[in-house]
């Protein structure tokens, strides 16, 4: 057989991701503060986009007579000097005004006071209310040095991170010096802080309140393992007491602060801004697209004008010009293209969740990417990357667009559950239980098969962990 060279024809369809796809699938899965970031940038780095300034016309009706007062000059009086005095002067108040020490001087009540409203206090860090402590104890440099590491190895819930030999080893310090420092910073306010671990920290709040009770500072010392599990029939076998006194000594306990450095938190809130709306009007929903910040953008007429002439711009510059251009032009229809996708997913889970948005979350029914790939006809990626970090403001409340995608939970009989649902139950069950009997995951379970909801109890447990609920031994009370 020869071997030899062809020439062949072959046609194939082939997925190229074009610069301007890459865009809109990049601008599709940012949120909303990612997209304002992003716009700002591509602002700052491409001429040829600009924003859109809103100009107000409220003070464009003025008339060219009030915009010119007292045009003409030919009416101006001559001023002259009237030699005439005013009988009505308070002479006696001038005389005292005249013969006054210090100078006098008079502030019209017109005159602009500061909006006091708009300011807004600083907040005092931990760090700095315990190193104004220290410098009032009057330190030496080397107890002033020592103060500082500490407040520097300080957790945000007020406990020192690393040991003293630790301390010592790597700052060339001697633990003798190290030590007088930390008992004198741990009697320091709020109280417990400095502390090495939680029992230090309850120990000194107890000493310093006072409580003299040997039952309390056993408890804390030597069974906090128990405490922590509630298993209050060990402690009494342990300390041979009685219930009723290990119950009054636990509430003296419940009464300290396990984290001091608490109210020092300097974390701010963090509020979500909805990318869109569902307001229901009598029977009816109405979805909104929330635009409200967003910058208005058009491209520049100048660089478009400049590019159609031609003759007058060199090559490499409207080739520049000529990038920038389209660059700006896919960034408009691909933030376009994103507020119409969302408008999309919104409507179709809509659809799907009207019981929801009716009654609440025990409505909600399950659903998955495909139902609403399948429904609005894009791909499955494609929804998955418009419910990223995106949230709906619902007669319900606010939720992420993944929310509503839930796994399905089979019942005993009828049609599955969606698993926010069931979370939602038990939420309840638990909200509703006998503090002193609380409920075990396997009742749980067997509450919802009553309900006609097959679940199991690991499953029961798994939910109960996501929302942070406790086991039914640490939620038990005395």
């Amino acid at each position: 057989m020869a071997i030899e060279l062809r020439q062949q024809l072959k046609l194939t369809q082939q997925l190229i991701m074009t610069p301007q796809l890459q865009m809109a699938i990049k601008l599709l899965q940012l949120s909303r503060l990612e997209l304002m970031e992003q716009i700002r940038q591509e602002l700052e780095e491409n001429p040829a986009l600009e924003e859109v300034q809103e100009v107000s016309t409220k003070d464009d009706d003025s008339t060219p007579a009030e915009a010119e007062p007292q045009a003409t000059a030919d009416t101006t009086k001559e001023v002259t000097i009237d030699e005439k005095v005013n009988e009505d002067i308070d002479w006696s108040n001038y005389m005292d005004e005249y013969s006054s020490v210090g100078r006098t001087s008079f502030e019209s009540e017109a005159r602009d006071a500061p909006q006091y409203e708009a300011f807004v206090s600083s907040q005092k860090t931990l760090s700095d209310h315990l190193l104004w402590q220290l410098l009032m104890t009057s330190p030496n440099s080397t107890e002033k040095e020592i103060g500082s590491l500490i407040i520097g190895n300080l957790n945000r819930d007020g406990y020192l991170e690393i040991s003293v030999e630790e301390l010592a080893e790597t700052n060339g310090i001697l633990v003798e010096n190290i030590e007088p420092v930390l008992c004198l910073m741990q009697t320091f306010d709020p109280i417990g802080v400095c502390a090495r671990n939680l029992q230090e920290c309850l120990l000194i709040q107890a000493a310093h309140l006072g409580i003299d009770n040997p039952l309390v500072s056993r408890m804390i010392s030597e069974h906090m393992n128990h405490l922590e599990n509630k298993n209050y029939k060990a402690i009494c076998r342990a300390l041979k007491v009685s219930l009723d006194e290990v119950i009054a000594a636990v509430n003296v306990i419940r009464g300290l602060e396990p984290k001091p450095g608490r109210q020092f938190s300097v974390e701010e809130p963090q509020y979500i801004t909805p990318d869109i709306y569902v307001y229901k009007n009598d029977d009816e929903f109405i979805i909104m697209v929330n635009d409200d910040g967003m910058p208005k953008l058009r491209v520049n007429s100048f660089y478009k004008q400049a590019v159609t002439r031609g003759n007058d711009v060199s090559g490499h510059a409207k080739d520049y010009i000529q990038d920038k251009l389209r660059s700006a032009a896919w960034l408009i229809r691909s933030i376009h293209q994103r507020q119409k996708t969302i408008y999309k997913v919104m409507e179709s889970i809509l659809k799907f969740q009207r019981d929801f948005f009716d009654k609440g979350i025990s409505q909600l029914k399950p659903m998955v990417l495909r139902d609403v790939a399948e429904d609005i006809n894009m791909h499955e990626s494609t929804i998955s990357r418009v419910t990223t970090n995106k949230y709906a403001y619902t007669p319900q409340g606010i939720f992420e667009l993944k929310y509503f995608f839930n796994s399905s939970i089979q019942r005993v009989h009828g049609e599955a559950i969606a698993s926010a649902s069931v979370q939602d139950k038990i939420r309840k069950l638990i909200e509703s239980e006998d503090p002193r009997k609380p409920l075990s995951d396997s009742k749980m379970a067997d509450m919802l098969k009553a309900k006609n909801i097959n679940i199991a109890r690991r499953t029961v447990a798994k939910y109960r962990e996501m929302m942070g609920v406790l086991s039914s031994n640490k939620r038990k009370q005395f």
